[in-house]
């Protein structure tokens, strides 16, 4: 593994002459779903050379993603893109549309004749945060009677003479249970208890007429 050295300052930033060829951030990091910039230096004496991204943390074995020409151009495979810039000698890697699987450890590589250089770069990418699911208000409870939900809106208690029953209510049936309390109450008035005695005589004495009418016929014998 590289071990980064420092930096040597000779005049212009521009001119910077490093004890190490190449040189990078160390370690980056970036959005899920979004892009990310990896910059690596470089000694003037490498500026025609190829740089390259590698993907793996073996140096021998990194797979290389995308690559220049030996020219300033920008090179761009898949999700990934490359430009070398010969003024600050400098190449900058870019990545977007990060996905999660793409955390793992990259190289900045100079490609030359014999052992090629390069420094290791941690790359991590931050996950989208999930958002917090929203909370849910009940407010109304429901019941369900064969496939058709009711709603109830409120609680009523109705007395139905002694003992008092309690009864809840929604409004599909509150006409109903009224009905039968009036009923119940007429049934108990003495105005139909009167009633039923004045009328039980003359409904007896129509009973016993229909059965005199209707009684068998003896026929007298010959």
């Amino acid at each position: 593994m590289w071990q980064s050295s420092p930096v040597i300052f000779l005049g212009s930033p521009n001119a910077e002459i490093r004890e190490d060829p190449i040189t990078g951030p160390g370690a980056v990091s970036g959005p899920e779903g979004g892009s990310l910039t990896v910059r690596c230096h470089y000694n003037p004496e490498w500026k025609t050379h190829r740089k390259l991204w590698c993907r793996g943390a073996e140096w021998a074995a990194c797979k290389i993603l995308v690559e220049t020409a030996g020219t300033e151009e920008e090179v761009k495979k898949d999700r990934v893109s490359i430009r070398d810039s010969w003024k600050d000698y400098t190449f900058n890697v870019t990545m977007e549309v990060l996905r999660r699987d793409d955390a793992d450890t990259y190289w900045c590589i100079i490609q030359r004749t014999g052992i090629d250089k390069g420094v290791q770069v941690k790359v991590t990418i931050d996950p989208v945060p999930q958002s917090s699911a929203p909370e849910r208000t009940t407010t109304a409870a429901r019941t369900t009677t064969g496939s058709s939900p009711t709603v109830i809106s409120s609680t009523r208690v109705l007395k139905l003479g002694p003992p008092h029953v309690a009864s809840l209510m929604c409004p599909h049936t509150s006409k109903v249970t009224v009905k039968s309390e009036v009923s119940l109450s007429f049934l108990t008035s003495p105005f139909f208890l009167i009633l039923v005695l004045l009328e039980l005589p003359l409904l007896l004495s129509m009973l016993s007429a229909v059965l005199w009418v209707n009684r068998p016929q003896r026929s007298s014998a010959g």
